[in-house]
């Protein structure tokens, strides 16, 4: 998935565009994928068999999974890796400074 995600990331962006361009599309794709992929499948666990319901029910129950998914990774999931990843390089670069 993570190999689709950067191709259709490419496909939108320019080597101009900054960081958070980048972000944006790789949240968008990343969670329209996994919500398309997971209201089947998560419906079919939830049910404990495979029924064509989630099928016929997608254009109904997909756009809530989408956006609940989306607001989710673009205002908690994000931002906290973000902070997390800053700390890490930050210990990095003071361990490198003190070497």
């Amino acid at each position: 998935m993570v190999t689709l995600v950067n191709k259709l990331v490419q496909k939108f962006i320019e080597p101009t565009d900054g960081f958070n361009a980048r972000v944006l599309f790789t949240i968008l794709f990343s969670v329209t994928i996994l919500s398309i992929l997971l209201t089947v499948i998560g419906s079919w666990i939830g049910m404990g068999e495979i029924s064509l319901e989630p099928i016929q029910t997608f254009f109904y129950d997909w756009p809530r999974n989408f956006f609940i998914a989306f607001w989710v990774e673009a205002l908690i999931a994000q931002p906290i890796a973000r902070f997390a990843m800053k700390k890490v390089h930050e210990s990095q670069a003071r361990k490198a400074v003190n070497e």
